[in-house]
């Protein structure tokens, strides 16, 4: 115990910095955990959480014999499969890409311009691509017509909203996550090249023997992180971009819980659903995690 006393004074500056990060996943995190019990209970905000009737699994039942679950289940991991296979290369290709530029201006001026959309929030990016897509005046269609193309509307079309979702979620987040690569390409031992150069080696094959087995750590935690977060599809994107006209291709856990939640006040139910989302994120976290570590020795834990 004295010991620990002697390391927490000695690395008290540090554990200052970490505090505000600590509150937050005390406060917002785990805080509203005891909320979860909500989900086995008939809950009624007068009755309060505890003194609420026990109906033990009978809103999961009833959400996993609705005819909506399996609809809900193929759009969530539809989305989410598809910006993992599509979007998870995209940064590492442009990190790779960066590290080979010479020229300093440029690779500033790229490293930028990537990096911009992560200082925009969601509403911001979700009012530029319904402005870009919209069928009168929208930049997409103007080309398509001056081209000689019949113009489309693109957020009415259930067929184009999962191409949407994912391609701008490639273009918000490509230039915060290259960032992630480019320092961990950073890392790699600079005398290796050279002895590569010595050797004859061209670029090509530094990238392929050495850039790309020194991100290999790096790109199994972010791929652990993605897949984990698979299934959790935060819903403000999705609400911000979807219609009736492209439910059946759009609606997912996270916003049928908040139409059910918020909008109907039916709490229980919404909750069993959100519990569900996420034990099902748990399972590929673990998933994922146990698969790294069998094929590249790495982990999360």
């Amino acid at each position: 115990m004295a010991a620990a006393f002697k390391h927490m004074k000695r690395d008290r500056q540090l554990l200052i910095l970490f505090a505000p990060c600590l509150l937050f996943y005390l406060i917002f995190r785990y805080g509203p955990l005891y909320g979860l019990v909500i989900a086995f209970k008939d809950y009624s905000v007068f009755t309060g959480v505890w003194d609420s009737d026990w109906v033990g699994v009978k809103y999961f039942i009833q959400f996993f014999t609705n005819q909506d679950f399996w609809m809900l289940f193929r759009n969530t991991f539809l989305l989410g499969i598809y910006t993992l296979v599509f979007g998870f290369p995209f940064p590492i290709l442009l990190a790779i890409l960066l590290n080979e530029v010479r020229l300093t201006w440029f690779k500033k001026t790229v490293q930028t311009l990537s990096y911009l959309p992560a200082f925009l929030s969601v509403v911001i990016i979700c009012s530029m691509i319904i402005d870009f897509l919209s069928p009168t005046s929208g930049l997409l269609n103007q080309l398509l017509a001056a081209l000689g193309f019949p113009k489309t509307y693109f957020l009415v079309n259930p067929n184009w909203f999962r191409p949407i979702y994912v391609i701008s979620d490639i273009w918000e987040k490509i230039g915060y996550e290259a960032i992630i690569y480019l320092a961990a390409i950073a890392g790699i031992n600079p005398t290796l090249y050279e002895a590569a150069k010595v050797d004859g080696a061209s670029r090509f094959r530094m990238m392929r023997h050495i850039t790309l087995p020194g991100l290999l750590p790096t790109l199994l935690v972010m791929f652990i992180l993605k897949t984990g977060s698979m299934i959790r599809i935060g819903y403000e994107k999705v609400l911000l971009l979807y219609n009736p006209m492209t439910y059946e291709v759009s609606d997912v856990f996270s916003t049928y819980v908040y139409r059910k939640g918020l909008l109907e006040s039916n709490y229980s139910y919404a909750a069993a659903v959100g519990m569900f989302e996420a034990l099902a994120a748990m399972i590929m976290l673990l998933g994922a995690n146990y698969m790294s570590k069998r094929i590249g020795g790495n982990g999360l834990w």
